[in-house]
């Protein structure tokens, strides 16, 4: 759904849907991919790294992480543009977490569940009462 709202690089008011800056800077940011897509497109430089290709073409590494993260430019074509992992920082090529962090993620949540299960069966258990219900003024 589209809405208004202020251009994050040049503060220009614009419908945002889709594209999350205003035409200007959009437009801008095409020819930069441009710049970045012909220079990895050639054989000698698809083994370049972030900081190589973000020197070498002069765009910002973080326009650059933005495509790789888009899949505009896909990691077979560049194997070496990585960005960070979110939370241990390894290098990574697509998602937002290594391939350990959300393996150990993932235990971590298996054990919490297991846990929590157990206890809820153990509160269960420890909370039933049994009521004998005695009249003596009968």
């Amino acid at each position: 759904m589209a809405e208004l709202a202020n251009c994050p690089q040049c503060g220009e008011l614009f419908v945002k849907g889709n594209i999350t800056v205003c035409q200007s800077c959009y437009q801008e940011e095409e020819k930069k991919f441009e710049k970045v897509y012909a220079f990895i497109r050639q054989k000698k430089n698809r083994t370049a790294t972030m900081y190589e290709v973000a020197n070498e073409t002069g765009v910002e590494e973080s326009l650059i992480t933005k495509w790789v993260k888009e899949k505009r430019i896909h990691p077979s074509h560049a194997p070496n543009l990585t960005y960070p992992c979110e939370r241990c920082g390894n290098p990574i090529s697509e998602g937002k977490l290594c391939s350990s962090c959300t393996i150990t993620l993932k235990e971590d949540l298996t054990k919490e569940s297991i846990k929590t299960v157990a206890e809820q069966q153990s509160d269960y258990s420890a909370n039933r009462a049994y009521f004998n219900w005695n009249d003596k003024n009968k």
